[in-house]
């Protein structure tokens, strides 16, 4: 039986991704497809890989990340080396949204002190008169 093999424009269609970032992804170590002449034959095994690298371009990480995860998991004996160095990084990437969230409160706190501070001027301006001052003669 035949290991299933998939093209990139499968791949690029299954996970709605262009083929040039497929080939990055390829260039970047992540990805090792067979090649027959000019064409990429893709595997189980790059399909899984592809999964990986887009869910974790999701978190949020690095490539270098992705790929040292990745590579932990077809060299490890056992997944406890891969999953506590998983957790480490999903740590790291939990505390940076944490205080980007944070930061954003904040900021946000700021522009609607702001936008407070607009409409009460506004509003000190509308209840003055509405004709220019005289000049005295």
């Amino acid at each position: 039986m035949t290991e299933a093999t998939y093209s990139i424009a499968e791949l690029s269609r299954e996970f709605d991704i262009t083929p040039r970032t497929i080939r990055y992804y390829e260039d970047q170590g992540l990805l090792s497809p067979k090649r027959l002449g000019l064409q990429r034959v893709y595997t189980k095994r790059d399909r899984t890989r592809l999964k990986l690298t887009l869910r974790g371009k999701r978190l949020g990480l690095s490539l270098a990340e992705i790929r040292d995860l990745i590579d932990m998991y077809d060299t490890a004996r056992d997944e406890s080396s891969q999953l506590t160095r998983f957790l480490d990084v999903l740590g790291a990437r939990r505390a940076l949204l944490e205080q980007q969230r944070e930061d954003i409160a904040a900021v946000l706190s700021e522009v609607c002190g702001l936008e407070e501070q607009c409409r009460r001027l506004l509003q000190g301006r509308s209840g003055a008169k509405r004709h220019p001052p005289r000049r005295a003669a």
